[in-house]
């Protein structure tokens, strides 16, 4: 018999879909089942069997009363790790000792979350011994999430993982958050740098950024191989790169005619109807920068105006290919509605080569924590600064030159306000002369 009756959550499991409530009670029925075992082996739940039937209680009264009852637990420390753990306390620790504490920790993911099945054990062995067994793979940020343990256990946690696991927890608080990125170029053939290696290489290089917060609030950095985004990393993070090139697309113009002839699936088959393709409806007037016609049976693309959103090659893989000239476009600013809304990343840098060591990119990294530190309030995002202080101060502290690319569109944000040290010969202004031709 459950321990709480959960009406409401019972209904969340109808319907055809999966149900967070029934793998929640079938890790619950799990850890019954296997508490005598696990204590005759010499290992017994570090935290209490039931810690899943309290978590689907708590949830059931929140349900009811219409307000959660997780108080707000900050970050938990654990010795040597500046970044913490997310802190979770319920406010009814009585009714539901269970979750009394049920922090979360954060598990630094490998670059494009390849894995060995052995380290996934690994992975759920600890934690079924030390937490509630429950994971999210993934989260948001790209972490593995350890979902819900006492505060006593933390301190073991992070000692098997970077001792015996050798892997890092993920970031939580004021800090660098867990890098994460695509594929790449190990299994994505419209790749255009390495995300891989620039991920880990920028993990690496800023472990102090991630280990000792001294930001004033989070800071992501994401990968996405090309403009299709398969991270959402113009979205998703204060510094997004995403890859792109210069010179023209490929164009197969034998492929292009199969692909109007019908010989060739659209959408590689995804979307597979009975409707003919049709070019011009799906590819070509759905170009947003209207480069693109059909001359003569001939795909004819205008390079210059072609703002690189690979819509066209999405649609008709085997007959267009991206270039040859490859490296990414830096964004900045993204985030969730915190304080100031969502929005999304504004470009920095319009292309620049990804190759080791990657000290341009670096180099524009620190400028601008360099200015985020010294100017952004408590809990602002990168995002936020820039809206306050503007775009031409981005591109100051970065020392990068304004271009076409970084205007939005008309009007939105045009204003460039010219310093003396910047126009050829300075300028003077004599204040009786601008008053005569413009009097109060």
């Amino acid at each position: 018999m459950p321990k709480h009756e959960t009406p409401l959550l019972d209904q969340l499991e109808s319907g055809p879909w999966p149900s967070f409530v029934s793998e929640i009670k079938r890790q619950s029925e799990f850890r019954h089942k296997n508490a005598e075992a696990m204590e005759k082996a010499g290992k017994p739940y570090q935290i209490p069997v039931d810690v899943c039937d309290d978590l689907l209680g708590v949830l059931e009264m929140s349900y009811n009363d219409g307000t959660t009852h997780w108080k707000h637990g900050g970050i938990v420390g654990v010795f040597g790790y500046g970044g913490g753990v997310i802190g979770r306390y319920c406010d009814q620790p009585e009714k539901f000792p269970g979750v009394a504490h049920f922090h979360t920790l954060r598990v630094n993911q490998p670059a494009g979350k390849y894995y060995t099945t052995e380290y996934l054990r690994k992975l759920c062995d600890l934690w079924d011994f030390r937490g509630s067994g429950l994971t999210n793979m993934h989260g948001s940020t790209g972490d593995i999430v350890f979902l819900g343990t006492r505060t006593e256990q933390l301190e073991e946690i992070f000692g098997t993982l970077t001792h015996e696991f050798e892997q890092d927890l993920g970031g939580s608080g004021s800090n660098l958050r867990t890098p994460a990125c695509c594929l790449g170029e190990s299994r994505c053939e419209w790749a255009c740098y390495d995300t891989q290696e620039l991920c880990y290489q920028l993990t690496m290089e800023y472990q102090d950024e991630l280990h000792r917060p001294a930001f004033p609030y989070k800071f992501k950095f994401k990968f996405d191989g090309c403009p299709m985004g398969c991270v959402a990393s113009i979205a998703r993070s204060d510094m997004s790169f995403i890859g792109t090139w210069r010179d023209d697309i490929k164009i197969d113009q034998e492929a292009v005619a199969a692909y109007i002839g019908g010989e060739l699936k659209p959408n590689a088959g995804a979307h597979e109807d009975d409707t003919p393709f049709d070019i011009q409806k799906e590819v070509i007037d759905l170009c947003p920068s209207q480069c693109m016609s059909l001359e003569d049976g001939k795909l004819v693309i205008n390079n210059k105006e072609c703002v690189r959103c690979m819509h066209c090659i999405r649609v008709m893989p085997r007959a267009l290919r991206i270039g040859d000239d490859r490296g990414l476009s830096i964004f900045c600013g993204a985030k969730a509605p915190i304080l100031d809304g969502a929005q999304m990343g504004s470009l920095l840098v319009p292309f620049i080569k990804a190759e080791p060591p990657y000290d341009e990119i670096k180099e524009i990294i620190e400028n601008i924590w360099d200015w985020w530190m010294e100017e952004g309030k408590n809990r602002e995002r990168l995002g936020e600064l820039m809206k306050r202080q503007g775009l031409q101060k981005l591109l100051e502290v970065t020392g990068i030159k304004a271009v076409p690319q970084h205007v939005q569109e008309p009007r939105h944000n045009p204003y460039i306000f010219w310093k003396e040290e910047e126009v050829p010969g300075g300028w003077q202004r004599d204040i009786s002369e601008y008053r005569k031709l413009h009097p109060r």
